[in-house]
């Protein structure tokens, strides 16, 4: 599914109009049938007989929405209030219209004028089983109104069930940036296609579940040719699974080489190794420094484990090694636990050069490459390239600040795959898989629990394994984002956000896996 600006979207919408002939009144209409359906769903999952319902409204188009939903709750027998912003000669258009519908079927209508009026509005939030913020909609820049940011607030402490209407006031549609306040929905109905600011910066933590709905316009309009950014969800992921043969063996289900470990830190070898076993590789070599070598190979029996010649951590001697067991292998993976020796660039620069597998780079190979982002041209045209950095290791390889990072995740991902060359995934809350070519995959799966020790050698892991398996580079980054998020997601439903482990999420990895083929 395609993810667009709030500007994409009025443009799909005013192509819709008019080459379409869609009037606009519909497309109001059908997004405020669509936020009363997710109503009515909720008030029947919650066994409300009765229930009451508050609308907040703003003066546009999402002020309308608003109305509209009012209305057909109204007719419906429900107990419904519009608490609104502006006057009701300042609504035009098709606002207008709604406005003139709800007031004269005898819908209850509250002008907030002022601050004086928080008092009376406290106690109706706190009496309503649900609310329903239509007050701004995708074309929001900045904070928001002061006046406004009160009622918000009020809104974020009740217990209400709070929807939001295409999306939660206060957050950003192209950035998902919160200037102090937004409203904190449990579900937010998006209309046509979900906006970048559902899964950027603070977007799914204000967003909640995001419904979308298509409110009648047409695929055509919205498979739009110029959007680039997707989101993940599991008929792609399925399209990219390889398909197994009865003929099938280890030999056929690839080879893959993990170059991983030192000493005291062999545990990030063994979870990157579990995870490729566990996403189906045939074949599995761990390169490792010798005196970590034996403890790798008791973590880890179904490898294969291979000493280099230094003693606790990975050095230049290394590149023999695994220029050696390359030869025979489809996709390489270099980081998890690796330790920084600044003696292995000069290996990591050999690999860049030479190596034409698909290569993933991780953790410590990262924070090495740091110290040189440049040598990362050397690898154009000489074979795929994925990195995999969380904000942290992403700001040493561009030399900026975390901050910068987390406030244009999508732009700089987008930006430095093209400049690198390479299948960038940048971790994070909503993972980004960005491709030299501009395309970009936002992941919609995984949770805080994935913020432990150890997580993320077992994402290199899993993607090493697809790649193993002749999955091209963007699809196994695409698959390893999905199903490690997907593995977490299903550990948390068991025992919440906290508390299981890296090794849990490799071990998780098949069953998500199958559950996605039989979908």
């Amino acid at each position: 599914m395609q993810v667009v600006s709030a500007q994409q979207m009025r443009d799909i919408e005013k192509k819709s109009i008019e080459e379409y002939g869609i009037p606009s009144l519909l497309l109001m209409e059908n997004a405020a049938l669509a936020v009363t359906q997710e109503i009515r769903q909720i008030l029947e999952d919650k066994q409300i007989e009765n229930g009451k319902v508050i609308v907040l409204i703003g003066k546009g188009n999402n002020g309308g929405d608003g109305l509209a939903i009012a209305r057909h709750l109204l007719i419906l027998g429900i107990d419904v209030s519009v608490l609104s912003f502006a006057k009701t000669a300042e609504f035009k258009g098709d606002a207008a219209l709604n406005c003139h519908l709800y007031i004269n079927a005898g819908g209850k209508f509250f002008r907030i004028e002022d601050e004086k009026q928080l008092r009376a509005a406290r106690l109706a939030l706190n009496h309503a089983d649900i609310i329903v913020d239509a007050i701004y909609g995708t074309g929001l820049r900045g904070a928001l109104p002061s006046l406004v940011e009160e009622y918000v607030k009020e809104v974020n402490r009740t217990q209400a069930w709070v929807i939001a209407v295409d999306i939660p006031s206060g957050l950003e549609a192209d950035t998902g940036r919160v200037y102090r306040n937004a409203i904190r929905a449990q579900t937010t109905v998006t209309f046509g296609l979900p906006k970048l600011g559902h899964f950027l910066g603070k977007g799914p933590e204000y967003s909640g579940k995001v419904i979308v709905d298509p409110i009648s316009i047409p695929a055509k309009f919205l498979e739009q040719e110029e959007v680039a950014t997707f989101v993940l969800t599991e008929d792609v992921v399925r399209s990219f699974l390889p398909v197994r043969t009865l003929q099938g063996h280890k030999g056929t289900h690839g080879r893959g080489v993990l170059v991983a470990g030192s000493l005291g830190m062999t545990g990030a070898a063994v979870l990157a190794g579990k995870a490729a076993l566990r996403s189906g590789i045939g074949l599995l070599q761990i390169i490792t420094p010798q005196g970590a070598a034996s403890l790798v190979d008791l973590g880890l029996t179904e490898a294969t484990v291979w000493p280099a010649p230094a003693k606790d951590i990975l050095d230049s001697q290394a590149w023999s090694v695994i220029a050696d067991k390359c030869q025979d292998a489809q996709a390489l993976a270099i980081g998890p636990g690796l330790g920084k020796n600044t003696d292995f660039i000069a290996v990591l620069e050999e690999v860049l050069r030479s190596v034409e597998l698909p290569v993933i780079l991780d953790a410590d190979a990262l924070n090495l490459i740091a110290e040189n982002p440049g040598i990362l041209g050397w690898r154009q045209g000489r074979g795929p390239l994925i990195l995999t950095p969380h904000p942290g290791e992403m700001a040493r390889l561009c030399g900026c600040s975390v901050q910068e990072i987390q406030d244009n995740r999508l732009e700089i991902a987008l930006n430095k795959a093209v400049e690198w060359g390479a299948i960038l995934v940048l971790k994070g809350a909503v993972t980004i898989v960005a491709s030299p070519d501009g395309r970009a995959f936002l992941n919609p799966t995984g949770n805080p629990g994935l913020g432990t020790g150890g997580t993320g050698d077992v994402l290199t892991g899993s993607i090493l394994g697809w790649l193993a398996q002749g999955v091209s580079s963007f699809e196994a980054a695409c698959l390893g984002v999905y199903l490690h998020g997907k593995a977490a997601d299903e550990l948390a439903q068991d025992v919440g956000w906290s508390g299981f482990t890296a090794s849990e999420v490799a071990d998780q990895l098949p069953k998500v896996r199958r559950a996605v083929e039989l979908l």
